[in-house]
């Protein structure tokens, strides 16, 4: 048969359960309020804080998880109302993610002085230190730019 040990904490000689404590209440941004309670009391709010803390926790992993049940399926559904209905009553966006590629041809001239003799042309360098690619839309993100095939014309 196994044997199994219990750890306990000692209680301080100086903890008392009973006794009152004047404390500061925060809510928002409005003007401290202060209240007074028993450590017992306070001791259960703190509990409880930590329960709802757990459960508000679970609950946000199940709406990410049905958040990501309703956007793969909603293009393909049938019943997109019902699914748009679940979805604004958990505040779902349905929003989908695409990732993407895209090439862009740029023309120009790059002017230098051809008397300046520490100079040495270097083409790419010039054109990739000059170009920057941004979106100047909310729903684009650019992750990565790269220059390629710079040549003379």
């Amino acid at each position: 048969m196994e044997e199994s040990t219990v750890t306990t904490t000692p209680i301080p000689e100086s903890y008392n359960s009973n006794l009152l404590v004047t404390y500061k209440v925060i809510r928002g941004y409005s003007d401290a309020e202060y209240a007074t309670d028993k450590v017992t009391s306070i001791e259960w709010d703190l509990h409880n804080g930590r329960q709802a803390q757990k459960r508000v926790t679970t609950l946000l992993s199940q709406i990410d998880a049905v958040k990501e049940i309703i956007c793969e399926a909603y293009a393909d559904s049938g019943d997109q109302d019902t699914l748009r209905a679940i979805a604004e009553a958990l505040s779902i966006e349905l929003i989908k993610e695409v990732l993407f590629t895209a090439s862009i041809e740029v023309s120009g001239t790059y002017s230098y002085n051809i008397l300046d003799s520490d100079y040495e042309l270097d083409l790419d360098s010039e054109v990739y230190d000059a170009l920057y690619a941004d979106s100047n839309n909310g729903n684009i993100e650019i992750n990565d730019t790269e220059v390629c095939n710079v040549r003379e014309c």
